[in-house]
């Protein structure tokens, strides 16, 4: 694919996660929540320029930092979601305030790694930047899946649902659920 194909894929892809993260929705611990980043994943692999020829030492260690900055984004992004059971058991999910800091200091990083390579000389080619994004959402879906997996446990150990990240907390105002 070209680096404007590419760059489309990652802002679509982005868009429909993000948006849809910031709504309260049902998590299904059962599906296959890791298909999406590995079809990315082996998309931006295929990818003949993910490393500058000229300079592949500098390009490695730049791909390498992106990658660890989208799962560092990924674990923070899951971390910062909150989840809680309903009393019928179902584990629901919705992405906070936190979530958004998370994701403005991860493009933030990725922003300023950009700006190191162009000032070094290394192409960065958007595969890059796509392999980062199918790193950040497994290992989203990945830690979401296992505290979701955890909660209704808890749940139906204790007869009562689990607590909730974000309980006990003070809100400035009520959220619709």
């Amino acid at each position: 694919m070209s680096g404007l194909v590419n760059a489309l894929v990652i802002v679509a892809v982005a868009a429909v996660v993000i948006v849809r993260q910031f709504r309260a929705r049902a998590l299904d611990t059962d599906r296959r929540w890791w298909v999406l980043p590995v079809i990315l994943a082996v998309v931006a692999l295929r990818e003949p320029g993910i490393l500058d020829p000229h300079h592949r030492a500098g390009s490695a260690a730049l791909l390498a930092a992106e990658v660890l900055i989208g799962l560092a984004t990924g674990a923070g992004w899951a971390w910062t979601t909150r989840l809680w059971t309903a009393p019928d058991g179902v584990v629901w999910t919705k992405s906070t305030r936190a979530s958004i800091g998370v994701w403005l200091v991860g493009i933030g990083m990725r922003a300023g790694l950009f700006a190191l390579g162009a000032a070094s000389g290394v192409h960065q080619h958007s595969s890059a930047l796509m392999l980062s994004l199918a790193g950040t959402l497994l290992v989203r879906a990945g830690i979401l899946t296992w505290r979701a997996r955890s909660f209704a446990a808890a749940s139906a150990s204790a007869g009562r649902p689990a607590p909730a990240y974000g309980d006990g907390m003070r809100t400035a105002w009520k959220e619709g659920v």
